[in-house]
């Protein structure tokens, strides 16, 4: 029996108590009022108006994230490990999202050897990548080529041929391992084309995913593999709502196949308000040591420029969250694999001073929900540290990671039969209409 048939075989026997639990609700309480919700909140985005279903994570303002129940701190010793003082393997995380269940040692090998025996890249998406120009941003270039691998998509010929509505749910995870397994690759291949004079790196298959994709960019010491098995652990999901889940999610309600939804979910990330910030907080730290003249900054040095920063009408990035009320478990897990591997880099000290001084500066405007600092406000300073200084290129890590967490649930949503999803909009004409009737 092949991993994926194992992997079908034991998803099913898992995920039928939640379909049927979603079946449940749907016949019996299809009439159940979820709350008011104001036209504020839809003109916000729709902020904290309860539309989605995601088994895989949930978000709690003060809590933080849990991934199928555990928050990141039990994971990092729940989850298997290459080496028992390390990293939790991001194939284990994969796993319970998928499973809803924390995997064996066993388990997590066989995924893992799967993903890097499958990870060649094929040569018609290098020909794809090589025809874009090589100062297209990183984020462009990674979804040409995960359209690219469409062409393979064995939902897309199944559903061609007529496949049972029941069975798209199999063809889904056949794309999903597929396409995980390729995504290190296509990253790589990006990475060593625009910044590594096209040197490309053959994988090295005795490794775990993460390690591998550290290998094939160039980086062979142990200090990055440890580092990409943090970051692709702690960056794999955040509930449904944020922009590349819920572009996951919409465009594959469609029932497009895994890659033309994941792309969807990839330019998104590409915002500003969403991956690309991780980009903006380096760059705005360096314009910060910059213009202070110095690499290590007081902390009265960096109030200033916090302040000034505010009174230019610009945000500080990295700070404040569309949900968290308090400091970010995954900042804090950065954190503490700095205080443990990197505790005299000046950068992470200059890091470690924003967060004494900003959540004060932001306070003290009185506008801020949540001065706390979000993901993105660490992970480019432990990067920049074991040399991955093209920070352009972090949210292509972002993306390889997010993969885990939006493709397992799409794969769980195929299973449930969830619709397309279709809500309904309005005119500003017509809301005011409506308002104005209300108080006659």
């Amino acid at each position: 029996m092949s991993i994926i048939e194992k992997l079908q075989q034991k998803f099913e026997k898992n995920a039928l108590p939640t379909r049927e639990r979603v079946n449940r609700l749907r016949k019996e309480y299809g009439d159940y009022v979820l709350g008011e919700y104001t036209l504020g909140q839809v003109l916000a985005g729709q902020k904290g108006i309860q539309a989605l279903l995601c088994e895989t994570s949930a978000l709690d303002a003060n809590e933080g994230i849990r991934f199928r129940g555990y928050s990141i701190p039990e994971l990092q010793g729940l989850l298997p490990k290459l080496d028992p003082n390390g990293e939790p393997l991001p194939e284990g995380i994969f796993y319970l999202m998928l499973m809803n269940e924390l995997p064996t040692e066993a388990d997590v090998k066989e995924l893992g050897q799967y993903w890097v025996d499958n990870c060649d890249l094929p040569g018609y998406v290098a020909q794809v990548l090589s025809a874009v120009p090589v100062d297209t941003h990183p984020m462009t270039q990674f979804s040409i080529g995960i359209l690219a691998l469409q062409k393979d998509s064995k939902f897309a010929a199944a559903y061609n041929d007529g496949v049972s509505k029941q069975e798209y749910w199999r063809y889904t995870m056949m794309d999903v391992m597929d396409l995980i397994a390729k995504l290190p690759s296509v990253a790589a291949y990006i990475y060593r084309r625009k910044y590594k004079n096209n040197d490309h790196i053959a994988p090295n298959k005795s490794l775990d995913w993460s390690g591998n994709l550290a290998h094939m960019m160039g980086f062979d010491d142990d200090g990055l593999k440890r580092l990409m098995r943090l970051y692709m652990t702690i960056h794999t999901d955040h509930e449904g709502g944020n922009v590349s889940a819920h572009a996951t999610k919409l465009v594959a309600s469609a029932l497009s196949d895994p890659y033309l939804s994941f792309a969807a979910a990839m330019n998104g990330l590409a915002g500003p308000l969403h991956g690309l910030a991780n980009q903006e907080v380096i760059r705005w730290v360096y314009d910060m040591l910059k213009e202070l003249g110095t690499d290590t900054p007081s902390s009265e040095q960096i109030r200033n420029y916090c302040e000034e920063t505010l009174e230019k009408g610009r945000v500080i990035p990295g700070y404040g969250h569309a949900v968290l009320r308090k400091t970010d478990p995954r900042y804090m897990a950065q954190r503490e694999f700095a205080l443990k591997y990197l505790p005299n880099d000046p950068l992470f000290h200059t890091i470690s001073h924003l967060y004494e001084v900003v959540p004060d500066v932001l306070r003290a405007t009185g506008k801020v929900a949540n001065p706390w600092p979000n993901v993105d406000a660490h992970s480019g300073t432990l990067l920049i540290h074991y040399g991955l200084v093209e920070y352009d290129f972090y949210t292509v890590l972002f993306g390889v990671s997010r993969a885990l967490g939006v493709l397992a649930s799409m794969v769980l949503d195929r299973y449930l039969g969830l619709p397309l999803e279709r809500p309904k909009s309005f005119t500003s004409e017509a809301m005011l209409a409506k308002i104005d009737a209300t108080k006659k």
